[in-house]
């Protein structure tokens, strides 16, 4: 029997460092250029901060035995109510950014056909948008995501070309007049933009999700993880920096394409008009998996029991396409609520709350590594290095939620607090999963595990289940 071939260290960091390469970058030049070149502080800080949290989730894939991803580790520590709360504030954040990617490609048309669309228009053709990439996926995936591996070139392409021959065009004269354009403190810049950078990087949590495919993965894990984090993060510094020296502050900040504008000025209107379709296809492209991908996480939730069972719902391709709907509706209204004169300003309206609900489960993973390190019989000098680092990316995620913004934590805090009543409607489920011995692993302090593969939620007769059944509740586990 022929044994896969595992992929070396240096092929499985560049993998990681292309996977956080993304959509995410195409508007935060003109984030950026708010605050000025003063806001490399924010990009050092977001970088520190990403490379402890990197390394944090390589360490949780490495010792933990739940699945799940995040809401596995969660469950270590915080129970099955952290297991939901993880999975529920990450499908929500996720849900939040997509719109973001979507109002980021419509700025973009904008530019690239030059015409001017009010601050309805803009949320309509968000919507369109949105619309258009979930009904694309009714037929399934496979299509769909083998053009977003194709079409994120179009971000990556000329992100790397700025940050390479850019320097051409890098006038330190521009650069130092819109260094710190409003005058603000060192500390207060060097806060000022961390959320914003932060979005860059979302994602970084699924990068050791490859850990099966490389040789010696404990030791060769955590060195990709962060060779790519870290690889990404001087992408992402010198191509805005580089841009700031090329463009006007003032240009650049009123900028909706600010990638297209960059190389209209390189070379001309035309090779810009090209990155700009570039561009807008790498969101579309992006946005077509992304769109699946949301309703997965909350289907794959309903298959174990965490969300309701009408999102585990799909037809004879596997799609849940009623989840998706539901989604889709929620999508709309957030696009309808969050409408702008100032299309900059409703990106990063939706850009803080998706950052402060996808801050939730980073935080309570960071806060698990102890329990896994403990129950692994991690070394305790290992171990202690591993809880320093998780610390960081803790401070960190503070520090990310702080800036966020009073409106994005007021919020995000509303929509937390929701999730926790909606977990009732679910809990009663998870004790007659339990009972039956079909639920996802349990919570106990040695981490034992279910013996045998959990059956889908909704192929249970729990309505039927007796109840001196749910009072044995004895699972039979193994250590």
């Amino acid at each position: 029997m022929s044994v896969a071939k595992k992929m070396s260290v240096g092929q499985l960091t560049m993998l990681t460092a292309v996977n956080m390469l993304g959509s995410g970058i195409v508007l935060l030049p003109t984030k950026l250029a708010e605050v000025g070149g003063i806001s490399i502080l924010s990009w050092l800080i977001t970088a520190t901060g990403s490379l402890a949290l990197a390394y944090a989730f390589a360490r949780c894939g490495m010792l933990s035995r739940k699945t799940g991803g995040m809401g596995g580790y969660a469950e270590y520590t915080f129970g099955k109510s952290g297991n939901y709360i993880t999975n529920y504030t990450y499908g929500l954040s996720l849900l939040i950014a997509n719109v973001a990617i979507s109002i980021t490609a419509v700025g973009y048309i904008q530019t690239l056909f030059d015409i001017k669309l009010g601050s309805l228009q803009v949320g309509l053709a968000t919507i369109a948008l949105l619309w258009i990439t979930t009904f694309a996926n009714f037929g399934g995936a496979s299509i769909t995501g083998k053009i977003g591996a194709v079409t994120v070139w179009g971000v990556i392409a000329p992100v790397v070309l700025v940050s390479t021959i850019g320097w051409f065009w890098f006038d330190s004269s521009v650069y130092a007049a819109g260094w710190n354009p409003h005058d603000m403190p060192w500390y207060e810049a060097a806060g000022a933009s961390v959320a914003i950078t932060l979005w860059a990087f979302l994602g970084l949590e699924s990068a050791c999700a490859n850990g099966d495919a490389v040789e010696n993965p404990e030791k060769n894990v955590p060195i990709a993880v962060l060779g790519g984090t870290l690889g990404a993060a001087v992408i992402y510094i010198v191509s805005t920096n580089v841009i700031a020296g090329i463009v006007d502050n003032a240009e650049l900040g009123s900028s909706t394409a600010p990638f297209g504008l960059v190389f209209a000025k390189m070379f001309n209107p035309m090779i810009g008009n090209v990155v700009m379709g570039l561009m807008v296809l790498a969101c579309i492209g992006s946005l077509l998996g992304w769109q699946f991908t949301v309703a997965q996480v909350f289907k794959s939730s309903a298959d174990t029991g965490y969300f309701l069972p009408i999102f585990a719902k799909a037809n004879k391709h596997g799609v849940p396409i009623i989840s998706m709907l539901i989604l889709l509706a929620i999508q709309t209204a957030l696009a309808l609520l969050t409408i702008s004169p100032d299309l900059a300003k409703q990106f990063d309206t939706l850009v803080n709350l998706a950052v402060v609900t996808n801050l939730v489960p980073y935080i309570l993973s960071m806060a698990t590594l102890m329990t896994l390190q403990k129950i692994s019989n991690v070394p305790p000098n290992k171990a202690l290095i591993t809880n320093i680092v998780a610390y960081i990316a803790a401070a960190y995620s503070y520090l990310a939620l702080y800036s966020s913004g009073a409106q994005a934590l007021m919020l995000g805090g509303v929509a937390t607090i929701v999730g926790y009543t909606l977990f009732g409607f679910v809990n009663t489920r998870l004790i007659k999963l339990e009972a039956l011995n079909n639920s996802v692993p349990t919570q106990t302090v040695a981490a034992q595990h279910i013996v045998g593969e959990p059956v889908p939620v909704n192929d249970l007769p729990l309505n039927n289940l007796p109840r001196t059944d749910l009072n044995r509740a004895t699972l039979e586990t193994q250590p």
